[in-house]
């Protein structure tokens, strides 16, 4: 019974990293170890956390001049998640 629960807890883990891992940005030489993917995950958190605070500001710097430059539908959330996938990569790469 306790060998079911255990395989039960094991295999909900490890389907949980899995979903992690396609949602964090990696690269194609990224073999990672599942401490790997949670340190990954908290420097994808903290690079998100940043690029809102960039983005806070400059909406604040440029309140005066509203464009709103938006693609219809999912497109938007693609292309967005596309870009930050990259940024996240090139950011990476540099620290």
């Amino acid at each position: 019974m306790a060998n079911v629960s255990e395989r039960q807890r094991t295999q909900s883990l490890n389907d949980a990293f899995s979903q992690l891992r396609k949602i964090i940005p990696t690269l194609p030489s990224d073999k990672l170890s599942k401490i790997q993917t949670l340190k990954l995950a908290t420097r994808y958190i903290d690079f998100l956390y940043q690029v809102l605070r960039s983005e806070e500001q400059d909406i604040e710097d440029s309140s005066n001049k509203l464009v709103d430059v938006r693609l219809p539908g999912n497109a938007c959330s693609y292309v967005a998640h596309e870009r930050l996938s990259y940024a996240f990569s090139v950011w990476r790469m540099e620290g």
